[in-house]
Formats: structure tokens, C-alpha cells, sequence
């Protein structure tokens, strides 16, 4: 009996499989592969573009971009949103269309979300040797640009056959919907290829879920945890990412109302507890708030829960500095669960927190503990009602104040996404997180040009919800293009664009390590050749207008407050335009130390002070053993 076959070409076939493609968790099912971004060129017009159009926007939708990388971060976001659930495709062409993804599969790798790349690729027939924007190697003829995307994928394959697909898109969807594996997949499709006609088992286009598991704890991991978490007098919990992936928050929830064990939280797990929690503690590390990062230091039990522990939430190895400190890392990724040499419990964060909670019953940490823990809360927040008040409506607002304006504005449900620069330093300590989606920070790439692009994604996930992308000129110089893209698919993003004229956080820490803020300002050349001339006369606001976004010029507090609203009202792409006072200091200072090597030797007094502070805070590194 013969197989029943379909004949399309490669990338018909890609498209159609595609499309067929669901998750289910908990019953729920999603699509996997919901949408497609493409720019199109010669590597993938007459293939994947052709395919596109042909099966339509009902069955795969297309999303139009303007930049490859920022069409990867919008997916990106868009995955996020929707806790990896549901995820998008980008197509590019051959050459640098393809190479301008690899920062974005970066990010995503890192973050672990997932995106599929469907870059073009030279001709497999090598019938036309070499074509245009073919990257020639000299002793490795199979060497394409697309292998610069190897290390940050987490499968890649090239299609040199059509017959090939097969195993590879399937092997594709498997990591796309694994929550250990996933990230960025890429398949490299050489464009005869893609062209090129097969006969396809039908099998190959019926629908297929991929269940996306909630593995249970180790019973024998899930005692020893019991037992350290019943003997330890002062436990804290940090909060990942894995939370919010997990849909967690309300196992977390019920499992600190039960034991008082406080919650500190990473940029990635910020939420995971609403911030008016008597038991959340905000951020950790060295953009965290200060009762978290003293709760840290006298720890005797750090609960990591779907945490990755970067440098910036250990403070580089500094901040637990109790000498009995130990660990329990709770995490579906078994690589991230053995980090800091800790007890491991290696599950889904809602399958473990619940087991936990379970495991617990009637067990609650010292009353003194928790006193302790409220009271310093109590006095933080007064520090960030001081951070965001203005004395005087009338004035330029400090950035910290306009931070205080948004918080007044939003709703529970809205979204603030951020990844870079100062801003995420001030919103991990200061951002009063209303609801789990709400406090949307990628810090593991920390990626300038991301909040843009992010914002679509994520207002594609969740059309109705107020999306605000707040952002520097630095990055907003790095990635403007898909404003256009907004307002093409009347995305009512809103920007929030900050004018401070150059790269501030970078110019801080420069100056912090003995760099005296080299090359960090956006101004003129002074007459010795330095950067220190008049800010230069660029207008963001006119450029957020030209590319078609309604722009709303703010120079006070009181007319800052004014256009928030008048934005998150508005059912179009809207900019809210401010330069804030740099001059007045009004955030929070770190509450703990970040390593970054500052120079052994030197002959400038600045960097020769850096240097004695830096060997000063380096001795209280340590390796957790």
C-alpha cells in the first residue's frame, strides 16, 4: 500500500508543517510556530517568500520588519509574553541579512526563549559558485555565514536535501517546546533548495503536539531540600525567570504565606510575588534594594528558584556572606540546579514549590525573622516614595521621578519592558511589579535596541494590554526601525524616550572604575580632541514623528504626568518625549558590588583610586564549595 504524498517545494512543505504545530500544558494547547517575520532578498524571496504568500495569512500570518535583529527581539518578546508557550519564525535572506540575527539568537539562547531562524543559504548544487554575499573559505567550501550562528543556537541544522527537512523540523520543534532546551533554533536553507519540489508524506502536515512537561521532584532531592529548608534559621528565596515560565507565581504565593520564607527576585523573576507582599523583599544583587541584599548576607539558606545566578545577582560572589550559607537550587535545567555546589532539585518550579509547600506543612520561619525582614521592607519603601516624589511639578524631572509618574499611571496589567542602560538599575530597585507580566526586563543579554521591537512582540501576545518600551537615546539611536513596523500594523506601543545625551550608565560605571567617562558622551569635540563640546543638536522626538508615531513633548513633572496619560489612552504608537535632569541625584545607591576589572597600573590619578577601592571590595569574593 502506498504512502498518500503531497508535491510541494521545501519551503511549501516548511511553511505548511509549520502551521500544524501545537504545544499543550495543562491541558491547554497553543500554537507553537504562531507567526512569521520576513525581510525579503534572493536567498529567500523566491522560497520561503513565495510559500508565504501562497498558503496565507490565515494559516501562517506575516509579519513585516525592518531590521533582521530587531525582528528577532520582537519575537522574542513575543515568546516571552506567553511564557515560551507559543513562539515566531524569522526569515532573512543570505548574507548580511543573515548575520544581522545572531545578536538576537544570542539574547534568546541566553534568555532561554524560544525563535526559529530560517536565514537563506548558498546553493547546494554549488550550480552558481560563488553568488552574491557568499562568504568564500578557502579550505571549508561548506562554510556559510550562517555557521556565525552555530554557537548561539541551541539546534542548527542546513537543509542540503529536500528530504532532509523532515527529521530536522522535527528536531526543530523538540528544543523550540522543551523548556531545558530551548532558545534560538536555526535552519539554514540554501535557496535552490528551498525551491526545489519533493513528495511529501501527509503524514508530515498533520497536527502534532509537543507536551510541554512538568517534571515532579526526586523524592529523595525533595527530602533532603525539606530538611535543609526545616534547619535553617535565616532561608531567603530568589526568584528567577523560571518562575514566571513555570506560571509559578501562585504555587510561590501559597508556599511563603505558609512557611514567611522572603522572596528576593532577579531582573527575570521581578513579580513573581506582587510588590506589596509583606514577604517580597524586591530585587537582589547589585541593582537590588537593600533589605533583599542585607537578608542576602546573613542568609544561612539561599533558595534559588529558576535562577540562572549572574553576576549581577550574586554580586559577583560577594553578597552571601554568611559562613554557613548553603543552597537549594530548584530548576527544570539540571546545568542551572547545581550551580553555588547546592542542593538540587532538579523539577518545574510549580511542581516543586507546591511538593515543597506539601513536604512543609506546619513549618514557619522565626517570628523575629520575618519581623526584621518587614521592617526593612517598611523602610525601603519609603525610600522609593522619596525617589519618586517631586517637590515641584514645575521642574525637569529626574529619570527616577519619571519613573514615579509612570507608576502612577499603569494599570495592573500593563507592560514595562526595558534592557538596558541606566534604567534597569532603577527599576529593579524601585518598580512596584502589580501583576506577574507586567515587569518585562532583558538582562540577560542586556541588549540595547531590544524595548522597541520587544514592545510589538509583545503587543501582538497581548493586544489589548497598555505595552510601554522605556528607553535612552543610546539605544534608541541602536534600533528605531520598527516604530515603522508599529505603525504599519497599528501596534499602539507607547515609547517612553528618554534624552540624556549619551550612554549614562556606561558613563557612570566609567567613571566609577578610573575611565572618567572616555568616550561616553554624545556632544561635539572640545578644541584638546575630547567629547566634552555642546550636547549635539539631535532631535528624537522629530525622528519618532518622521517614522510615524503621534510624539508628546514633556519639559516638566506636571506635563510629563500629562502626556503618560494621554499615551496610554491613545489606540495609536505613541512617544512620550523627555530630557530629565542629570544633575540632580535621586536614585538609590548600589546596595552591593559588581566586578569589573579596573587597571593594575596607571598613570591617571582617577583610575589609580579605582584601583585601590577595587582591591578593597575584591577580597570579599568568594567560591561557594
Amino acid at each position: 500500500m502506498s504512502t498518500p504524498t503531497r508535491r510541494l517545494t521545501v519551503a511549501q512543505a516548511l511553511v505548511r508543517f509549520l502551521s500544524a504545530q501545537y504545544t499543550e500544558r495543562d491541558g491547554v494547547r497553543h500554537r507553537l510556530i504562531a507567526g512569521t517575520w520576513g525581510i525579503f532578498g534572493h536567498g529567500n524571496v523566491a522560497g520561503l517568500g513565495q510559500a508565504l504568500l501562497e498558503v496565507g495569512e490565515d494559516t501562517m500570518p506575516f509579519h513585516q520588519g525592518r531590521n533582521e535583529q530587531a525582528m528577532v527581539h520582537a519575537a522574542v518578546g513575543y515568546a516571552r509574553h506567553l511564557d515560551r508557550l507559543s513562539a515566531q519564525a524569522v526569515t532573512t535572506s543570505i548574507g548580511p541579512g543573515a548575520t544581522n540575527l545572531v545578536t538576537g539568537a544570542a539574547l534568546a539562547t541566553i534568555n532561554r526563549l524560544p525563535v526559529l531562524l530560517l536565514p537563506g543559504d548558498y546553493f547546494a548544487t554549488r550550480a552558481a559558485d560563488p553568488l552574491l554575499q557568499q562568504l568564500e573559505h578557502p579550505v571549508e567550501a561548506d562554510l556559510s555565514v550562517n555557521d556565525t550562528l552555530r554557537p548561539v543556537s541551541r539546534y542548527f541544522d542546513r537543509i542540503t536535501r529536500p528530504e532532509a527537512l523532515i527529521p530536522s523540523a522535527l528536531n526543530a520543534m523538540r528544543v523550540l517546546a522543551d523548556p531545558v532546551e530551548t532558545g534560538a533554533v536555526t535552519l539554514a536553507l540554501p535557496q535552490d533548495v528551498q525551491a526545489e519540489a519533493y513528495d511529501w508524506p501527509e503524514e508530515f502536515f498533520a497536527d502534532r503536539v509537543w507536551h510541554v512537561r512538568r517534571p515532579a521532584p526526586d523524592l529523595a532531592e525533595l527530602a533532603e531540600a525539606v530538611e535543609a529548608i526545616r534547619s535553617a534559621e535565616r532561608p531567603v528565596i530568589v526568584a528567577g525567570g523560571g518562575i514566571h515560565h513555570s506560571r509559578a507565581e501562585e504555587a510561590l504565593k501559597a508556599f511563603v504565606d505558609a512557611t514567611g520564607i522572603p522572596v528576593a527576585s532577579t531582573q527575570a523573576g521581578k513579580g513573581s510575588l506582587r510588590y506589596d507582599h509583606p514577604a517580597d523583599l524586591g530585587g537582589i544583587g547589585h541593582t537590588g534594594t537593600a533589605v533583599s541584599d542585607d537578608i542576602a548576607r546573613a542568609a544561612d539558606l539561599v533558595i534559588g528558584v529558576g535562577t540562572r545566578y549572574t553576576d549581577f545577582t550574586t554580586a559577583s560572589n560577594t553578597l552571601f556572606q554568611n559562613p554557613a550559607v548553603r543552597f537549594v537550587n530548584l530548576n527544570i535545567a539540571a546545568f542551572d540546579a547545581h550551580k553555588l555546589a547546592a542542593r538540587t532539585l532538579v523539577c518545574d518550579a510549580r511542581a516543586g514549590l507546591t511538593a515543597l509547600a506539601e513536604a512543609l506543612d506546619g513549618h514557619r520561619v522565626n517570628s523575629v525573622y520575618e519581623a526584621e525582614y518587614r521592617t526593612g521592607k517598611k523602610r525601603w519603601e519609603r525610600v522609593v516614595d522619596t525617589a519618586f516624589a517631586a517637590a515641584d511639578e514645575n521642574a525637569v524631572p529626574t529619570q527616577t521621578q519619571l519613573l514615579g509618574a509612570l507608576d502612577a499611571i499603569v494599570g495592573d496589567d500593563d507592560v514595562v519592558i526595558n534592557a538596558a542602560g541606566s534604567l534597569p538599575g532603577d527599576l529593579h530597585k524601585l518598580w512596584r511589579a502589580r501583576s506577574p507580566r507586567q515587569y518585562h526586563l532583558e538582562y540577560g543579554y542586556s541588549c540595547m535596541g531590544y524595548e522597541i521591537p520587544a514592545g510589538l512582540g509583545v503587543q501582538q501576545a497581548a493586544p489589548d494590554t497598555p505595552v510601554w518600551s522605556l528607553v535612552g537615546d543610546g539605544t534608541y539611536l541602536m534600533m528605531p526601525t520598527e516604530i515603522v513596523t508599529a505603525v504599519q500594523e497599528g501596534l499602539p506601543v507607547n515609547l517612553v524616550l528618554i534624552q540624556n545625551h549619551g550612554y549614562a550608565s556606561i558613563g557612570g560605571l566609567s567613571e566609577s572604575v578610573g575611565g572618567e567617562r572616555f568616550g561616553t558622551a554624545y556632544r561635539y569635540r572640545a578644541a584638546d580632541g575630547t567629547f566634552s563640546g555642546a550636547p549635539l543638536p539631535v532631535d528624537l522626538a522629530a525622528n519618532a514623528a518622521s517614522l510615524g508615531m503621534d510624539v508628546l513633548r514633556a519639559k516638566t513633572v506636571r506635563e510629563l504626568r500629562e502626556a503618560l496619560a494621554t499615551a496610554r489612552a491613545s489606540d495609536r504608537p505613541t512617544c512620550v518625549y523627555v530630557e530629565t535632569d542629570t544633575a540632580t541625584p535621586t536614585a538609590p545607591p548600589a546596595e552591593a558590588w559588581w566586578d569589573v576589572p579596573v587597571a593594575e597600573t596607571a598613570s591617571r590619578e582617577s583610575a589609580v583610586q579605582a584601583r585601590e577601592e577595587y582591591d578593597r571590595q575584591v577580597v570579599d569574593r568568594r567560591r561557594h564549595l
